[in-house]
């Protein structure tokens, strides 16, 4: 029986050991917090971090592992390359890993190869960040390089914001590394997803729309909604795009966690891409939507297995994914459901009990639970998810 480690065992980490499990193989679950709910579907489970490169490499010899994992973390990828590269497992190029995982790096990497990207400065204090934005004279994004979940983000229009901005975004970066970039208006929808290589070559390019609760962050993604509403020719050019940055990183295999948009000129940006499979039941929604089951294919992948037949499918159904979360901070006494939607809910899990504490929703980690929502039609999909308030609202007190 082969053996696969998992870095990693949150929530949205239980898709990925659970789809090892379906296929047989020997799961072993790592990171440093042990009420993790995915550890309870691994065969085995350490308590070590899975930033801690040396000593997972040293688990991952002992245990004499077939291949390893970071689905859905950017802060684990590079620990899952570190190690594969060492024990000759399969795995894509840890320097690229690297540049993928790190803000500052990749955007680097994208004006070296002449890649449309946002003006862009490495920031060390308030006072450059200031000089930036008056430089510009619009609005600028203040961003932790290494942090995920949109943690540290904000959006600075004047100065009076950006020592808060800063002082954000220093609070989520581990690194202690923040950038600060141009503010650029999306024509329509933010776009998000997971494309997945096989042998270098993006064989599936799953799109969805990025959702945002405006009365709350509107910097913080709430959901994605399957399909995407984007034109074949803008589908085209980003696919192509992006592919011409996996063959530049000589990236090979597995999955790939897309952010992009198109600006108000019809100008691709690129704003990230994971090297790994998406958050948010992102792989959930497409398994739901389209069939393919892509937690099944990272795990093939990541022991070395053919996944030569994954090829793409046509959507059948309308699928979200949404990030339950309150919009003001308080005490957690139930979920409100209006307008029929409780009946479209095809998966509901909550991650707090009634009397638990809540924070408002101002980036990713004070998400407090997550649900899949299955629509008649792109149009009735569209118009809940840019209306959530109306549908869905966590009640505190």
């Amino acid at each position: 029986m082969k053996k696969i480690m998992s870095l990693g065992g949150n929530y949205y980490q239980m898709t990925a050991v659970k789809a090892a499990k379906r296929l047989g193989y020997h799961v072993i679950d790592v990171d440093y917090l042990p009420d993790n709910p995915a550890h309870k579907y691994a065969d085995e489970y350490y308590n070590i971090s899975t930033l801690d490169k040396k000593a997972v490499l040293e688990l991952a010899r002992k245990l004499q592992i077939d291949g390893i994992m970071s689905y859905g973390s950017d802060v684990s990828a590079p620990t899952a390359a570190y190690v594969a590269e060492i024990l000759g497992l399969p795995t894509n190029p840890l320097t690229s890993v690297e540049i993928l995982t790190r803000k500052d790096r990749f955007r680097d990497f994208l004006k070296e190869n002449d890649f449309r990207v946002p003006k862009s400065m490495d920031i060390i204090d308030v006072k450059e960040a200031k000089d930036f934005l008056c430089e510009l004279g619009r609005p600028i994004m203040i961003k932790p390089v290494d942090a995920s979940g949109s943690k540290g983000v904000s959006k600075v229009i004047s100065i009076g914001e950006v020592e808060d901005a800063f002082r954000e975004a220093k609070s989520y970066s581990k690194c202690g590394n923040i950038i600060a970039e141009e503010f650029v208006q999306r024509s329509n929808y933010q776009i998000a997803g997971d494309a997945f290589l096989v042998d270098g070559e993006i064989r599936i390019f799953g799109l969805a729309n990025e959702h945002f609760d405006r009365l709350c962050n509107p910097l913080v993604p709430i959901g994605e909604s399957f399909p995407a509403k984007i034109s074949t020719k803008k589908t085209e050019i980003a696919r192509s795009e992006i592919q011409r940055v996996m063959s530049l990183l000589n990236m090979k295999q597995g999955a790939i966690n897309l952010d992009f948009m198109f600006d108000e000129n019809g100008e691709l940006f690129i704003l990230e891409l994971g090297p790994r499979n998406g958050g948010n039941l992102i792989t959930d929604a497409i398994k739901e939507a389209c069939g393919v089951d892509l937690g099944e294919y990272t795990v093939k992948a990541a022991v070395g297995e053919n996944i030569s037949d994954l090829m793409e499918k046509p959507y059948h159904n309308f699928i979200t994914s949404y990030v339950i979360h309150s919009q003001k901070s308080g005490n957690f006494t139930g979920l409100k459901y209006s307008n029929g939607i409780q009946s479209k809910i095809i998966r509901n899990d909550l991650f707090i009990s009634p009397g638990d504490h809540v924070e408002r929703f101002n980036n990713g980690g004070f998400g407090i639970g997550a649900m899949l929502i299955k629509f008649d039609s792109q149009e009735e999909m569209m118009q809940t998810m840019d209306h959530m308030e109306d549908f869905i609202t966590v009640c505190v007190e």
